[in-house]
């Protein structure tokens, strides 16, 4: 998690909503459904400082056909600024669009058994569970309904789980009176972490099966690379991403390079996870009361995600992303690491292999769609992961929960 960094989510945990109850966003990223550690130091919440870039505006519609024929013909490459590629798509295509009503999709750790339950309710959202079952060979619905919560929640799981589940919330709502005019009138979306996958495949950058099979290999991806050393996630409460920072500085000049830490999901004011080697979130928690934390929470996730712990992954992530059919999405879509919206198709497959080692910049995103007026939002999957976040960094924002 990726959180959303992962890594994704903020979180409900279960097991301790009741300390985090009095904080508006909760406190981790991924697998909120499963045991935790967490150390309570009873502090007040510190103010939030937002070190992330700015996210221009952008807006498509207007220009989305006249890019489809764009013939110039130029060396593809990923930057913040605006690049016109091999494919003949303005990567900057998006950049001015305006926010008004917005699809956002969680991460892992939005994962509960029992969920889509209510998919089968409507013959499109079931269908998405029967085609998953041929692509992954095994039946998804019947872990995602009955578990065992051990299963759902290993990231091998889980990230396909939340993938088809957050899908199938839109055709619930599709289903609904009135659903169709809704989904006709998301002009931006987003996903924390794994989300993102969902909402590039609600743009129609690539189908649902392809956007699966990714999901699937991403999973496995980071599962192997996490086995392959000691590493670990904690969440820390109550403090800005200043703070934060100073907090992991001050635990990377007690250990070595490989256990060495850092911020790796920006997730909103007062909740930011950090990621690196165990000896280095342990040195994180030993001395996050020393800084005044309200609390630590280790996170019950495979290891690092977000880091360069997860390098590994990317080379098989390449390989699938190249191998896999990209179209310009339909509308913008906001990538988590740098929390800009991009067209070309071969520019976001280089960013989705950077995702999963490159911190997740989602307070940055809230933050923009908020301040640029979005009026309207949708979370669609498990939880309120997201709702949490949004309620956090604006308590007037209009937000409604689809979950199937």
């Amino acid at each position: 998690m990726h959180v959303h960094f992962s890594s994704s989510s903020i979180t409900l945990f279960r097991s301790f909503s009741s300390s985090i109850k009095t904080m508006s966003c909760s406190s981790a990223l991924f697998l909120p459904s499963v045991s935790l550690q967490k150390i309570s130091f009873n502090q007040s919440t510190s103010s939030s400082g937002i070190r992330n870039g700015i996210v221009r505006n952008f807006n498509s519609k207007k220009n989305l056909d006249k890019s489809r024929v764009f013939m110039s013909v130029v060396g593809s490459k990923t930057s913040t600024t605006t690049t016109t590629t091999t494919t003949g798509v303005d990567d900057g295509l998006f950049l001015d669009y305006k926010p008004t009503t917005a699809f956002l999709f969680p991460g892992q750790g939005a994962q509960a058994v029992g969920m889509g339950s209510e998919a089968q309710k409507v013959q499109a959202a079931a269908d998405l569970y029967e085609k998953a079952n041929e692509i992954l060979g095994f039946n998804l619905l019947d872990v995602c309904l009955n578990g065992p919560k051990e299963k759902l929640n290993s990231t091998v799981i889980s990230q396909p789980a939340i993938y088809v589940t957050s899908l199938a919330a839109v055709e619930l709502l599709r289903a609904r009176e009135g659903g169709q005019q809704i989904i006709d009138s998301i002009d931006v979306t987003c996903g924390l972490s794994l989300g993102e996958y969902t909402a590039l495949a609600f743009a129609g950058a690539f189908s649902f099966e392809d956007g699966l099979k990714l999901v699937k290999l991403r999973g496995e991806a980071m599962q192997e690379a996490a086995d392959s050393a000691k590493s670990a996630m904690v969440s820390i409460i109550g403090l800005d991403s200043e703070k934060v920072q100073l907090l992991c500085d001050a635990a990377n000049e007690e250990v070595d390079e490989e256990n060495k830490v850092q911020i790796a999901n920006f997730l909103c004011p007062g909740n930011y996870a950090v990621s690196g080697g165990l000896k280095g979130v342990e040195a994180v928690e030993a001395k996050a009361k020393s800084f005044k934390a309200r609390m630590a929470v280790r996170l019950a996730v495979a290891g690092a995600f977000h880091t360069r712990f997860m390098n590994p992954a990317v080379s098989r992530l390449e390989a699938a992303l190249a191998a896999t059919e990209f179209k310009t999405p339909r509308i913008p879509v906001i990538s988590n690491v740098d929390a800009q919206p991009h067209a070309d198709p071969d520019t976001i497959k280089n960013i989705l292999a950077r995702q999963v080692t490159s911190p997740v910049q989602w307070e940055t995103t809230v933050k923009t769609l908020l301040t640029k007026g979005l009026g309207k939002s949708f979370e669609l999957g498990p939880g309120k992961v997201i709702a949490g976040i949004v309620k956090r960094m604006d308590k007037t924002a209009s937000l409604e929960n689809i979950n199937a």
